[in-house]
């Protein structure tokens, strides 16, 4: 047996234990963070003025990574392969924790639980649902009411001057301030870097984290709907 094949083994028997499907869980999670983190930032220009060329600076940045197309198409097959990575080791381990506990409780009273964690596996649904709907909104402009390629400065003023989608994407938002909270704290415990000193910071530090991202993304579509970007 070749090296290569040796480790192909060696790495799918890791993943037959749940051990091994948190680890893909947890690398595939901090991809996914580093795009949201990403993602952010790039939207926030939607409050910076135009040049003097009269172009906004967020339409610039969409011409940009048009124009790039190894790092946009790079960028997509990446999170296309941590997407289906992070649904495919959490349904399995949904699976596992169910199997583990056939008959459920007559009476469950949450104690060491917050309310993020119990949330996880019906927020992340939505939030796929909600990837789906934003690429046919924003990228592909299938379900946007006057889409215009590149425009993308006119297209985030059209879509969220609707009040039920930017209700949606805020909605969106907050279960998705939910799951960051949980993921990242149990993603440390998953990689077994559990300490009584450190984990409290971590804790608010992936707390930190989630508020930021959830507020950067709402303040989008309220400050459309409130005349703010016009």
């Amino acid at each position: 047996m070749s090296s290569s094949a040796s480790t192909l083994a060696r790495a799918a028997r890791l993943y037959e234990a749940p051990v091994g499907k948190k680890a893909v869980m947890a690398i595939s999670g901090v991809i996914l963070f580093g795009f949201v983190l990403g993602h952010m930032l790039g939207n926030l220009q939607i409050f910076l003025p135009p040049g003097i060329d009269g172009k906004f600076p967020i339409d610039a940045y969409g011409e940009a990574l048009r124009h790039n197309q190894p790092l946009l198409y790079g960028t997509r097959v990446v999170l296309l392969i941590a997407v289906i990575a992070h649904i495919i080791s959490a349904i399995q381990l949904a699976t596992l924790k169910i199997a583990a506990r056939p008959v459920a409780y007559a009476r469950y009273t949450p104690i060491a639980s917050s309310y993020a964690s119990r949330t996880m596996y019906w927020s992340g649904p939505i939030l796929a649902a909600f990837i789906v709907y934003h690429l046919l909104h924003f990228t592909t402009g299938t379900v946007h009411p006057s889409f215009r390629d590149l425009h993308v400065h006119d297209n985030v003023i059209a879509g969220f001057s609707v009040w039920y989608v930017s209700a949606f994407y805020i909605l969106a938002m907050v279960l998705l301030c939910l799951h960051l909270y949980h993921g990242i704290w149990s993603m440390t415990q998953s990689v077994g870097f559990s300490h009584p000193t450190y984990t409290p910071k971590i804790k608010l530090g992936a707390k930190a984290f989630a508020i930021v991202i959830a507020a950067g993304n709402i303040s989008i579509p309220l400050s459309v709907l409130f005349g703010v970007v016009k």
